[in-house]
């Protein structure tokens, strides 16, 4: 049990470690990352794609990020296992192309976009698969995490609601074309019997 927690926490925890050490990086060595952001429908923006989610604007920011991306993550990868790399990749870019095709000219850093796609992804995937551990999860993300649809609309000018708004529907999209990947609902006793029942009947009938 040690190793598969171990195996579950690893990648959150270094994915945090790496965010840590480039804002502590840039507070030692007094520089400003922030032109490494997504800048909207700009060339040189695309950049933003692949750097923005480790770049923060400070500490509090930092800090607000670190928390979920650890509980998410490690929820993620403990369900998705041996699809949560492909499936992040997919969360990750698709959420960053969408930012740069509807956001404000203006440069957008931050890994909330990245927590809106893990928490909606994980969100409708326990609706969709029916599945009464994702369920479970499920609304635990809604209580806990609930807050985070407001987050969707403008409400602050300096928060990029465009991030949050473009990793909800990602996660949504990535989530929908999974469906019939990752955890499978458990199967009950009477639902099986059912199963073999109308199994038997459709071969009655085929056979008459």
């Amino acid at each position: 049990m040690g190793k598969g927690l171990l195996k579950t926490i690893k990648i959150p925890i270094i994915f945090v470690l790496i965010i840590w050490i480039v804002k502590i990086m840039e507070y030692y060595f007094d520089l400003n990352l922030y032109e490494f952001g997504v800048l909207p429908r700009e060339i040189m923006g695309l950049r933003g794609i692949l750097c923005a989610p480790f770049i923060h604007n400070d500490f509090t920011h930092l800090l607000n990020n670190s928390i979920p991306i650890l509980v998410l993550g490690s929820l993620f990868i403990f369900f998705y296992k041996n699809l949560s790399f492909e499936i992040f990749m997919w969360l990750f870019f698709i959420s960053g192309i969408l930012l740069w095709g509807i956001g404000r000219p203006n440069y957008h850093i931050g890994a909330s976009g990245i927590i809106y796609a893990l928490a909606t992804f994980l969100f409708t995937s326990g609706v969709i698969k029916k599945d009464t551990r994702l369920a479970a999860i499920s609304l635990i993300i809604a209580f806990l995490y609930g807050s985070l649809i407001w987050g969707v609309f403008p409400s602050k000018v300096n928060v990029s609601w465009e991030g949050h708004l473009s990793g909800l529907v990602s996660g949504v999209i990535v989530a929908i074309f999974y469906r019939n990947e990752g955890p499978k609902r458990k199967k009950y006793n009477w639902e099986i019997e059912e199963e073999l029942d109308n199994e038997m009947k459709i071969n009655y009938i085929l056979k008459n």
